[in-house]
């Protein structure tokens, strides 16, 4: 194919276009650069060097400058949340609502903000009324997200299953687990008003949300166990093996208890013993200490300890050699000399001291550390964020 020529004379247009159409959006930035006051890059600079009140003074001369600007507010509101002076953050978007010439979309922006001071100030009524106007596709999902903190921590499980629902559909992000723990929470609440009935369709409601909510089984052997059905006790805490077999620590002294009513405590043993094997987890060491110091006597529970701490070095089951070794001196006091035994008993408090009463669970989501296992954590409010066993010392 022959190269046309006269292409080269559209060159020079081409190139003196693109000139033109830079120098118009050079233009249009540097006008709207100038159009903005000087403190708001000061408010930036303060910002970016973490001088948080140097940067609200400078972006309160860029709002009085600039009154019109809705995104100077934002940025001000902002500030005022984040240093906790929501008081100023609430009356600075109020006082944007006031005017009249804001139009629609502008004030949906302004009521947005104004129900994050809400929430943030702790005013859950006020935020909520404002949340649930926010239908518009812009800002649906982060209002159903603040909704659904506001309702778990009103505790209205119903509320917080629908929106939970609706937020899942919107955004494609699973709720499934945080939907079956709203629904232990309403069985546990009617098992308080000793509505069986209701707590168990709740929890099997909880198992179709969820197919691996384990605290569900936990709750509905505890029905179980409390109604003497053993043996439903049993078949239904089993069941946490295929879900999370981390969780069979919470339950062994509970599924021991059940062996025990029927006269089967040797089965329960046996199957405490193979979920030790199996699993490692160091709680199922300490139910069958205890277990084997009840039944069998200090030398069982000793000589349990000792093949433990062989296979799995740890203070805490060190504490519980020591423990059955001094049970043990102590029965023979009268053939033992004085100094072993006190030696034991110097051992077992060294020991004890360096354990120490250290909280042994640690929130995964914001490192809330507890004494105790919570289902949610106490300060962050994630469900299943706390492991199911303690740390190991």
């Amino acid at each position: 194919m022959e190269f046309e020529f006269w292409w080269l004379l559209l060159l020079p247009l081409f190139f003196g276009l693109g000139w033109l159409a830079a120098r118009v959006d050079i233009k249009q930035l540097l006008s709207e650069a100038t159009a903005l006051p000087a403190s708001y890059f000061k408010g930036l600079n303060f910002l970016i060097t973490n001088q948080q009140d140097k940067a609200i003074e400078a972006f309160s001369e860029a709002v009085q400058a600039n009154t019109d600007s809705l995104e100077l507010h934002f940025a001000l509101g902002s500030l005022f949340r984040k240093r906790g002076e929501v008081d100023r953050a609430i009356h600075l978007h109020l006082s944007l609502l006031e005017k009249k010439e804001l139009e629609p979309q502008q004030k949906l922006a302004v009521t947005a903000e104004l129900a994050q001071d809400y929430l943030k100030a702790g005013l859950l009524d006020r935020a909520e009324e404002l949340f649930e106007t926010l239908d518009d596709d812009r800002y649906r999902q982060p209002a159903l997200r603040a909704l659904l903190e506001i309702y778990v921590q009103e505790r209205e499980w119903e509320r917080a299953i629908k929106a939970a629902t609706e937020l899942e559909r919107l955004s494609g992000v699973p709720f499934r687990v945080e939907v079956s723990h709203y629904y232990c929470e309403m069985a546990v609440k009617s098992k308080l008003a000793n509505s069986t009935s209701a707590a168990k369709a709740f929890l099997e409601q909880a198992l179709n949300a969820n197919k691996n909510c384990v605290r569900a089984n936990v709750l509905l052997g505890d029905i179980a166990f409390e109604a003497d059905a053993h043996k439903e006790a049993i078949s239904t805490w089993k069941r946490i093996e295929f879900q999370n077999p981390e969780y069979l620590g919470l339950i062994a002294p509970k599924l021991l208890s059940s062996y025990r009513a029927l006269n089967q405590t040797a089965d329960g043993l046996q199957l405490l013993q193979t979920y030790l094997q199996t699993y490692k987890l160091p709680s199922l060491i300490s139910v069958l200490y205890e277990a084997a110091l009840a039944e069998d006597g200090a030398t069982s529970a000793a000589k349990l300890a000792r093949a433990e701490l062989i296979k799995m070095p740890s203070l805490n089951v060190l504490d519980r050699l020591l423990q059955a070794r001094t049970i043990v001196e102590s029965e023979h006091h009268d053939s033992t000399d004085n100094q072993t035994l006190r030696d034991l008993q110097l051992m077992q408090q060294t020991v004890r001291h360096a354990i120490g009463n250290k909280m042994a669970y640690h929130c995964a989501q914001c490192g809330f550390k507890a004494k105790f296992h919570h289902w949610q954590c106490p300060a962050c409010n994630a469900w299943e964020a706390l492991p199911a066993e303690s740390a190991t010392i």
